[in-house]
């Protein structure tokens, strides 16, 4: 979001209204052995990355959506876990 004001893509105001959206959700911590070993699972059943399947896993624990600027990264995601924009974030 930073990134995104400094390109003038965003405005203060808006990345601020973003980021007290993303800290007001209850997220779960990747210390935990289910979710390191849910992760593992996913990279292997999907062949990705340990960290893009650490993302996954917190994710599908949560029963929660995907949501990334990055289509590659959506596009990973898609049939794995929930799939969303970051207009979900509004």
């Amino acid at each position: 979001m930073f990134a995104a004001v400094g390109r003038g893509e965003l405005t203060e105001a808006a990345a601020r209204e973003q980021h007290e959206a993303m800290t007001r959700l209850k997220v779960r911590s990747l210390g935990d052995r289910v979710s390191r070993w849910t992760a593992w699972g996913l990279a292997r059943d999907h062949g990705l990355d340990l960290a893009v399947a650490e993302y996954l896993a917190v994710t599908r624990l949560q029963a929660d959506v995907f949501v990334s600027v990055d289509e590659a990264a959506r596009a990973r995601a898609e049939g794995i876990v929930p799939v969303g924009g970051p207009e979900l974030l509004r």
